[in-house]
């Protein structure tokens, strides 16, 4: 048996989705264990795509079992959807099949229209690029021991009171603080008891299946959201999301205990992207920028926005493997850097007169760092039919040497196409 975490190294939209499909076929159980529907993970499966949100991705194998954790903050309208969908694709999501913790907490309506008048409100410069999916509220509530979780549902008089004391207090702030209408307890008690019906069969202990799992030998693979640079700790804070995306979260937020995780993967693209607002060292404003995302079909799996391309950062991947303890990385879009020219990659930064080789905690400093950059030859050919290291260009190869040499770190999956037959699997992280 062994115990693999995934996780993004950069600002998310690494292609996690496609690695955790691909470790999938390894695992018996796939649990994601943070973040809500702010962020996506997108598949190809024979040519057909899929995009997740919350439900995890291996939901796409018969044979595993699919795990939300207390660590996710959960709409369950969204997860609803995701349901609806995937039947209607005729793959129907049962009870026996996908469990979600008690202890999760829900997006309520309140947190959506909070989320929305807070971003409103704040000036130019400082807003955060939320998603506006109520994310940062729902937490917020948790840190506040005032929210309401998926197991309340199953108690309806506890569901009532929670919700009857929450809405007296969001009703003021949205009405008083950002000038919206209040919302209406009746309307969101009613909503949320037709979730009650669908989702009560889907609701129970994730900490000790996993932990039954754990003790039949059973493989386990935790899948995170977004990126190292986004955690709410350790990543370019304010400009980050509302909860820890690296490794250590992983037991946290599905109730596992950390002595029992193998390896952490780390899911590395080959350049560098950032949706939403912040720092970003190596963004690039020309041409090679706007062809790398044109290239790479750089857009949000959740919210569509066209997200900002750069090079390669390695202080940034340093940064990653050093918070996640990354044993093994997995390299995703090599193919878009094909017929780029040479390429660059960041070794470290300068702002005020110091060189910095890790980001640096002050938000105004990280705005001001100008990267260092390292040239390496790129290559001209295609190679998303390549199946093999040897038969990648001479230039390819060097360019995955350079980022285990400047990183420490091995690849163990290379991705060369979105396809999942378009990967290089060097080094199974569940072989033991």
């Amino acid at each position: 048996m062994a115990n693999v975490v995934v996780v993004g190294t950069q600002w998310g939209d690494e292609g996690k989705g496609k690695i955790v499909d691909l470790l999938t076929r390894y695992a018996d159980y796939v649990v994601r264990f943070q973040g809500g529907n702010n962020a996506g993970h997108t598949l190809v499966v024979e040519g057909k795509k899929f995009i997740f949100h919350l439900i995890p991705s291996g939901i796409l194998y018969e044979d595993k079992q699919c795990l939300i954790g207390n660590g996710v903050v959960l709409d369950p309208g969204v997860l609803l959807e995701e349901m609806t969908e995937l039947a209607d694709s005729g793959l129907p999501v049962k009870p026996d099949r996908l469990t979600i913790s008690e202890r999760t907490h829900l997006i309520m309506p309140y947190h959506r229209a909070l989320d929305l008048g807070s971003e409103s409100v704040k000036k130019k410069g400082a807003k955060i690029g939320t998603t506006g999916r109520g994310i940062g509220p729902c937490y917020g509530d948790k840190i506040l021991r005032s929210g309401i979780k998926i197991g309340d549902l199953l108690d309806d008089n506890l569901f009532r009171d929670k919700l009857e004391q929450n809405i007296i207090e969001k009703n003021r702030i949205l009405t008083e603080n950002y000038g919206q209408e209040a919302l209406s307890y009746d309307e969101i008690y009613g909503q949320f008891q037709e979730y009650a019906e669908k989702l009560a069969s889907f609701i129970g202990n994730v900490s000790v299946k996993l932990d039954e799992g754990r003790k039949a030998g059973k493989n386990i693979l935790f899948e995170g959201a977004q990126g190292t640079q986004l955690d709410i700790d350790h990543g370019t804070y304010p400009f980050v999301t509302s909860s820890n995306t690296i490794a250590g979260n992983a037991c946290i937020g599905s109730g596992f205990g950390p002595a029992h995780i193998d390896e952490v993967v780390g899911i590395l693209k080959a350049y560098t992207t950032r949706v939403g607002e912040g720092p970003f060292p190596t963004e690039l404003f020309d041409n090679v920028g706007d062809a790398i995302q044109k290239k790479g079909g750089e857009f949000g799996a959740t919210t569509g926005r066209k997200r900002r391309c750069g090079w390669l950062d390695a202080v940034v991947a340093n940064e990653a493997v050093r918070l996640n303890g990354v044993t093994g990385l997995a390299i995703t879009k090599l193919d878009v850097l094909s017929g780029q020219g040479n390429l660059k990659i960041a070794t470290s930064y300068k702002a005020n007169g110091k060189t910095f080789t890790a980001m640096p905690g002050n938000i105004r400093t990280t705005q001001k760092l100008e990267p260092v950059y390292e040239e390496i030859a790129g290559w001209q050919e295609d190679i998303t039919a390549v199946r093999s290291l040897e038969d990648l260009p001479v230039s390819a190869r060097d360019y995955l040497k350079r980022i285990e040499d400047l990183t420490g770190t091995a690849p163990c999956i290379v991705s060369v196409g979105p396809d999942r037959a378009e990967t290089l699997l060097l080094r199974n992280p569940f072989d033991r």
